[in-house]
């Protein structure tokens, strides 16, 4: 390795020194060889080095490294490092090392056929590539894993071959030529083997081959031939039962179009269900693999033909029952996930009234599988009634267990839809009662025996909550009385008691007689200890409060009581959910009260707000401060009366009272950015809550925005801003026009600062800062574009938006393309503000201003653009980016297919060759010939699948960014 800035010098000992530096414990050594092999597998020298390291006798873990690293060369590199002259003699030595290879180690053998399936992409003229691969391989037993290796992999390949320097048109006729045209040839090839001794026939690489192919081979030729034989016979052997049992599930999932195969499915159907039998024999041999392996067949076969299944439900009734079947010997809950696709799938169809029918027949199936549900959804047993950790303390296990419930309830859902809600509750009704007659008798406060017998159908039954309606007027009304009795003193019982509550709100709302019972139930559940239960009290609460808010309005006056009495009592999110509660029963009292009952609820949590920010010293105690004015935002969220134009709004004046406190507040904490987040969300609320009837507060508001963001540098200031700058616009009604002027006057001075500060410091310090600045920009472009396009900002908030491309983050990288992109609209004639404002001149001298400014930066904008899609852009950002490049071909197609170029000249040497770019423009300026309005949209493509296929092959860029370094902005305002 080198040292001292001396040249690296890549020989084989220096890299069979740096990977034995990487097994050592010292972190450094460790990075300083890991940057060496980097560049190591980025030059010239790799080519002649990892085949040197293949060709000795270096240890398996080298010649691995070696093998991948000659894959990555010839994928990315060989266009720009290897002649096409010497293409030849780099295959044959890639052969040469096949042989070598063939008996082992695997991996490594693996990795030189997937080379030789990516240099035979490349190499156009290599045409007879099968025949070749298996002449020189030879047909000794060795050779035969080779050769079926290198079956497997050549279709992945082809198949991912768009990150390879082939246009489409090449890749498509190389793809005829390696699959298309060799697919007979391989069908055959593989009927040989699997004919040709006991151990091949069985061979896991055989289905694996098979499988692979299926993607090129007809599957009704796969089946029609002796290759469906092999695969049934795989499945009885053990050793290539997973194979086998995935090649005939991928068999099965070929056949998805039921009306283009009805043929193959039809022979393939009794071939299936002759596995059935291995399903009860895998589950006593405990044979939980094969037990999966069959069980996927199965689904793979159920998915595939629900279609058929719903048009012939008796014909196809032995497969749905196998499912059945594998669902109900699962005791351990290994294998039914595997079948919730098919349960949701089928249910698709037999909802659908052209498929009544079948649903009768089939309606039992799911009354079963609801049965079988059941039994799946219950905790574990154990011999203590009182024990609650049933996963020996196993906490991962616990939680897989649940997780798997609510997929489980997701196919109780998939029940209820085929049989109807009533009759999947009575199931559940049914189970309460026999638990009651069974075990009630023996309940007492220190003991509920068999609770999880108890507990599983109250858990399905919160699960259905979202099916049932309001309507239901049977079942729930027999079980709703017996839920108010469940026993209080078992945890699990209690708290899934309380989540069915919860669900079922809506209901309780439209039948009031339920309602004290169960909102006691909850309210007295505040008493435990248990945080798991207080924190499914305070959600169930929550939801009695919104769907019960008009029914509870004679108790709001008590409900404050208990509010302020538990509120410190509970964790963070549960205060926020209780708040959230009772601020809608509020919410939905007359207007004249609520002056009243905000200073009851209210003025408790001003004076807490107050006592914790004159102690809030450490960050904790800031943190607690910063949470607890979220619980006013809650109130001012809720408590939103309808008034006419012009009569004061109570809610509004009692937040006059509140405003100083959260003014105070934030000066005196405006180092702490949880505060200033926080305060600023609950005045944006305000402005969004109350609109106009804010006026009184806007100076105030507005200058405690504008102070806030002078001396934080903090985005949330400016995200407050918008919502002024949305709700006080000129096309909004009740709005005075020397109102609107003063706000957008406000917005230009919070601009300025952004410009200023944007200016004198790095996008990478501000990224929070330029996400809310563009969001707020959008607003501003389209609410006062007659003023913000004149503005003297105009041009420095566009370049600010370019050198804010250069980041790496997604959201401000979009909030600042969609600016971009908004702002490209007013260049043409559909601009996205539809404004009488920009009418007549008016717009023609919007259009000029805007038209004049991309042509002014408009090369920058394609550089960074281009720049940000090829290297720095986060994925989520490439449809954005390709937007603002279709929106300035459609401007200016001439100048930016010259920038365009100028662009791609600009890419570090060696990672794109002169024909690539050549080919791009060529198309480029083809397509500009065109007249329909498609070419844009072509030209678009042409740029994504460029940028993209660039992106792939240079993950990172090779020798920095270069000449497409974003400029750093300045501002001189």
């Amino acid at each position: 390795m080198a040292s001292n800035g001396a040249p690296e010098v890549f020989t084989v000992p220096n890299i069979l020194a740096a990977m034995q530096t990487m097994r050592s414990g010292d972190s450094e050594k460790k990075k300083v060889a890991m940057d060496f092999l980097g560049h190591f597998q980025k030059s010239k020298d790799a080519w002649t080095t990892t085949i040197n390291i293949l060709q000795g006798e270096a240890e398996a873990e080298a010649q691995l490294f070696a093998a991948t690293t000659l894959k990555g060369k010839i994928t990315y590199d060989l266009a720009t490092q290897i002649s096409e002259a010497d293409l030849p003699a780099l295959r044959s030595q890639i052969l040469v090392l096949l042989k070598k290879f063939a008996p082992g180690p695997k991996p490594v053998r693996v990795q030189l056929c997937v080379c030789l399936a990516i240099l035979a992409i490349q190499m156009q003229t290599w045409k007879d590539v099968l025949s070749t691969v298996v002449s020189t391989l030879g047909n000794d037993v060795a050779s035969h894993a080779c050769i079926l290796d290198f079956l497997r992999v050549l279709p992945e390949e082809v198949t991912e071959g768009r990150k390879i320097t082939l246009s489409e048109e090449e890749l498509a006729q190389r793809t005829t030529e390696l699959l298309g045209d060799n697919a007979e040839q391989v069908v055959q090839l593989l009927i040989n083997y699997a004919q040709s001794s006991a151990a091949a026939a069985t061979n896991p690489q055989l289905f694996e081959c098979i499988t692979s192919w299926l993607r090129e081979v007809p599957v009704s030729v796969v089946v029609k031939s002796p290759l469906l034989g092999a695969v049934m016979h795989g499945l009885s052997d053990d050793n290539s039962l997973q194979a086998a049992a995935e090649c005939l599930g991928v068999i099965c999932r070929e056949t998805k179009d039921v009306d283009d195969n009805l043929e193959t499915i039809q022979a393939l159907l009794p071939r299936v269900l002759e596995l059935r039998p291995r399903i009860r024999a895998l589950v006593e041999e405990e044979d939980v693999e094969g037990f999966k392996a069959i069980t996927r067949v199965f689904a793979d076969a159920g998915d595939s033909w629900v279609l058929v299944i719903a048009r012939e439900p008796q014909h196809f009734r032995p497969l749905v029952d196998a499912l059945l079947e594998c669902c109900a010997r699962d005791k351990d809950r290994d294998v039914i996930h595997y079948t919730f696709g098919f349960w949701y799938e089928l249910k698709q169809y037999l909802t659908l009234e052209h498929y009544m029918q079948a649903r009768l027949q089939l309606v039992d199936v799911y009354s079963r599988l609801v049965d079988i549900l059941l039994q799946h959804l219950a905790y574990p047993q154990s011999d203590d009634p009182n024990q609650l950790d049933l996963f020996d303390g196993d906490r991962e296990q616990e939680e897989k267990f649940r997780e798997f419930r609510h997929l489980m309830g997701d196919a109780l859902k998939d029940s209820c839809e085929v049989m109807g809600v009533s009759e999947c509750l009575s199931k559940v009704l049914s189970a309460i009662r026999l638990w009651i007659e069974k075990y009630g008798g023996q309940a007492t406060p220190n003991s509920v025996p068999q609770w999880q017998s108890l507990e599983a159908p109250l858990f399905a039954m919160r699960a259905m909550g979202r099916m049932v309606e309001k309507s239901e007027s049977h079942v729930l009304r027999e079980i709703m009385p017996l839920l108010v009795q469940i026993p209080v003193n078992n945890e699990k019982l209690r708290f899934a008691a309380i989540m069915v509550f919860g669900r079922y709100t809506e209901w309780t709302a439209s039948h009031p007689e339920y309602l004290e019972p169960q909102f006691q139930y909850i309210v007295s559940s505040f008493q435990t200890d248990s945080q798991e239960i207080l924190r499914a009290a305070a959600q169930a609460f929550k939801y009695f409060c919104v769907d019960c808010k008009h029914l509870l309005g004679t108790q709001v006056d008590q409900l404050q009581v208990f509010y302020d009495q538990i509120l410190d009592k509970l964790p963070d999110p549960s205060k926020e959910e209780i708040t959230e509660g009772v601020a809608n029963v509020v919410g939905a009292q007359k207007s004249e009260d609520l002056y009243r009952l905000l200073k009851l609820y209210c003025d408790p949590l001003k004076e807490r707000l107050m006592l914790k920010a004159n102690t809030a010293v450490d960050d904790k105690a800031k943190l607690d401060l910063a949470d607890h004015i979220n619980l006013l935002t809650q109130f001012v969220q809720s408590v939103v009366p309808y008034l006419p134009s012009g009569v004061e709004n109570p809610a509004v004046t009692y937040w006059q009272e509140v405003f100083p406190v959260l003014s105070t507040i934030l000066n005196n904490f405006i180092d702490f950015i949880p505060i200033c987040e926080r305060v600023c969300r609950c005045w944006r609320f305000m402005v969004i809550s109350y609109r106009t009837a804010m006026t009184p507060l806007l100076g105030p508001l507005a200058n405690n925005l504008a102070e806030g963001f002078a001396k934080s540098k903090q985005g949330c200031f400016l995200w407050a801003t918008s919502a002024i700058l949305r709700e006080f616009s000129e096309d909004r009604e009740h709005v005075d026009e020397s109102i609107t002027q003063n706000i957008y006057v406000f917005f230009e001075a919070q601009a300025t600062n952004v410009l200023r500060t944007m200016s004198d410091l790095l996008p990478i310090e501000l990224p929070d800062v330029i996400e809310d600045f563009y969001r707020l920009l959008i607003d501003a472009l389209l609410y006062y574009p007659h003023k913000l396009i004149p503005s003297p900002l105009f041009a420095p908030i566009f370049q600010a938006a370019i050198s804010a491309l250069a980041l790496e983050k997604q959201e401000p990288v979009s909030a600042a393309l969609h600016y971009i992109r908004d702002l490209l609209t007013y260049g043409g004639g559909n601009p996205a503000a539809s404004s009488d404002r920009l009418g007549g001149a008016a717009g023609a001298q919007t259009q000029h201003i805007v038209k004049q400014l991309l042509l002014t930066h408009g090369e920058e904008l394609i550089k960074q653009t281009m720049a940000g899609m090829m290297i720095t852009f986060p994925r989520d950002c490439f449809a954005d980016g390709s937007g603002v490049l279709l929106g300035m071909f459609e401007l200016f197609p001439t100048e930016t297919t010259n920038w365009v170029d100028r662009t791609i000249r600009m890419l570090p040497a060696g990672t794109v060759t002169p024909v690539e770019a050549n080919r791009l423009l060529s198309k480029i300026r083809e397509k500009l010939q065109g007249t329909d309005s498609a070419s844009s949209r072509q030209i678009r493509a042409l740029l994504q699948d460029f940028t993209n296929t660039y992106r792939r092959r240079y993950v990172a860029p090779r020798d920095g960014l270069g000449q497409l370094e974003a400029t750093r902005f300045h501002f001189e305002g």
